[in-house]
């Protein structure tokens, strides 16, 4: 499994102020299935998003770090929530020294990687 850093942003209900996450994922060799926060999502195209929770069917934007600019659609509000860890390695990443506390909230995020239940899940139903 592949870990990285990426943003990701609840669609189902929101538009584009659903609330929004920068942490570490894990993903499939195939980048079809990514694991973040005790979910996982598939490859999926949507009215607004490009994957779907594989467990409850709610649609979400993951994608790349922005480097120049928000990872926000320009239209979207609301702070976005960033693992602790990933602090330095996003300041690193945008160029920048400080975090704008206007635009970010530093939470917590547990390494919760739902592989092995999602996985039983999926062939329970083959």
């Amino acid at each position: 499994m592949i870990k990285e850093l990426m943003y990701i942003e609840l669609k189902t209900g929101y538009s584009d102020d659903g609330p929004a996450w920068i942490g570490y994922v894990q993903t499939s060799k195939t980048r079809k299935t990514i694991y973040f926060n005790d979910h996982a999502f598939q490859k999926n195209i949507g009215n607004y998003a490009n994957y779907m929770d594989i467990e409850n069917g709610e649609e979400y934007w993951i994608s790349g770090l922005k480097k120049k600019e928000s990872n926000r659609h320009w239209a979207g509000h609301g702070k976005i929530m960033i693992d602790r860890r990933a602090v330095d390695d996003y300041l690193d990443l945008i160029g920048e020294k400080e975090l704008p506390l206007n635009l970010f909230e530093v939470i917590d995020i547990e390494d919760v990687f739902p592989v092995e239940r999602v996985n039983k899940r999926l062939n329970a139903k083959h």
